[in-house]
């Protein structure tokens, strides 16, 4: 059975710490998962590790979703959480809408991250609030 983000809130509660591990590819989740590691997250640090770029800012969505979905292939119980990239969700609440489905729809992942602290309070309110964890 999957982990959920429900899941995740009950250890959080508990006080117990879960490891979280980066993947980019169908073989490393398939591994990460089968290890039971309960979080696998398609970072935007691809766009550096993988790519070959000098910058995280230089990733797109349709990078991000193409190895989302590799690894979502590979991950049966893990919760896979795709890394939203740069200007994906930061311009409005309707492009963050679009993209972070985008990332559960299309690649499979069942939750997203994005960073910007408090500045990106609003949108993380949007996004969970019409069911898309983040």
């Amino acid at each position: 059975m999957r982990v959920s983000i429900q899941d995740l809130q009950a250890s959080k509660d508990r006080g117990e710490r879960f490891p979280v591990l980066t993947a980019y590819d169908y073989p490393t989740a398939k591994i990460i998962d089968e290890l039971g590691i309960p979080v696998i997250l398609v970072g935007d640090s691809l766009a550096n590790v993988v790519l070959g770029y000098d910058s995280t800012v230089f990733v797109t969505m349709d990078e991000m979703l193409h190895h989302t979905k590799a690894v979502a292939r590979g991950a049966k119980q893990a919760l896979v959480v795709g890394d939203m990239p740069f200007m994906s969700y930061q311009t409005n609440a309707e492009d963050a809408l679009s993209n972070a489905a985008r990332f559960l729809r299309e690649a499979g992942a069942q939750a997203v991250k994005l960073e910007g602290g408090e500045v990106m309070a609003e949108t993380v309110r949007t996004l969970t609030e019409r069911g898309i964890p983040v």
